[in-house]
């Protein structure tokens, strides 16, 4: 009786990973691959020719790095050490809640997960996860610090919450908080500026080259802030 054949791994082109991905990820392109390929989020295998060849992990790969990106606004550099430390069997102790990832591959059922993680909350959820009060939301809303959509809050102005209700303790109001949504204008304006030339380009590996230099030039703008205000701060002692 014939034995059944055996099938190795899938192998897959670049055309047909952008199949897997279309329904999860709709603007997906080669380029974009490609892009993340370069930043070394994922290494596909190469024939002596140097044409790319796709395992399913890579598949997998993929998906954890989009959905990282657009559901926890990550930015690349996060993730790869993520994916770096997983690799090497490690566990990283500030993957976002929940996160469990195997070596080189992501499962499906994480994936869906990942999916579902953009988190939109009421005001009453504001309030109970924020320990905020109704007057401290409402002076939040009014100065502009927090904002809506159709009366639900995203994780941002979570953050901006909880850390209202901490500086409420030591006498700060949303009143005395106006500079730094100023501020926040301000070098968003510079970040802009600065990534002008990408986000006019409308091809998809440029406008994630854009998303990912607006992360890092907003990391590195909070990173001179604290380091300003850390430097003023010990004067006091001197």
């Amino acid at each position: 009786m014939p034995q059944p054949e055996r099938r190795g791994p899938q192998v897959l082109n670049i055309g047909e990973v952008l199949a897997q991905l279309s329904d999860d990820f709709p603007t997906m392109t080669a380029s974009k691959i490609r892009f993340l390929e370069e930043k070394g989020l994922i290494n596909p295998k190469r024939t002596p020719a140097g044409y790319r060849q796709y395992a399913e992990s890579d598949v997998e790969r993929l998906r954890f790095v989009l959905a990282l990106q657009r559901d926890q606004y990550l930015p690349l550099k996060v993730i790869k050490d993520y994916l770096d430390a997983i690799d090497r069997g490690e566990r990283p102790d500030n993957l976002p809640p929940g996160v469990s990832v195997s070596p080189r591959i992501v499962s499906d059922e994480l994936a869906a997960e990942l999916q579902g993680r953009a988190r939109a909350l009421s005001e009453e959820q504001l309030r109970t996860e924020s320990g905020a009060s109704v007057p401290l939301l409402q002076s939040l809303l009014s100065f502009g610090l927090i904002s809506h959509v159709n009366g639900k809050f995203d994780e941002h102005a979570l953050q901006v919450a909880r850390a209202c209700v901490q500086l409420e303790g030591h006498g700060l109001e949303p009143r005395h908080l106006r500079p730094f949504q100023a501020a926040a204008e301000r070098e968003f304006g510079l970040v802009e500026r600065v990534v002008a030339p990408l986000t006019s380009r409308k091809d998809a590996a440029s406008q994630s080259r854009a998303a990912e230099a607006a992360r890092e030039i907003s990391e590195l703008c909070l990173s001179l802030h604290r380091a300003l205000v850390q430097d003023r701060i010990s004067r006091m002692d001197a």
